[in-house]
């Protein structure tokens, strides 16, 4: 799957950079070549490469945020969360 990048709404990313500081462990579903994965790990970094973004996790993983679907039950679509 290499769509186009989609940016998250700034009260997501908000989200992610509070789990990074707070070195939260943290649930992670997201999409990876169409199927669903779930992962649990820290986030230790949040990098824009070659114009996308991505968390990086404790074990070097990176995940393309626009690729997250939940992330510790909150949906970077869901609206309320704020």
């Amino acid at each position: 799957m290499n769509k186009k990048y989609t940016p998250v709404p700034c009260a997501f990313y908000d989200e992610l950079e509070a789990a990074v500081v707070k070195k939260l462990n943290c649930e992670i579903i997201y999409l990876e070549n169409e199927e669903e994965k779930i992962i649990n790990s820290k986030v230790i970094d949040l990098k824009n490469i070659q114009k996308e973004e991505f968390m990086i996790l404790e074990n070097n993983q990176q995940i393309r945020l626009d690729f997250i679907l939940f992330f510790n039950g909150i949906s970077p679509k869901d609206k309320n969360y704020c």
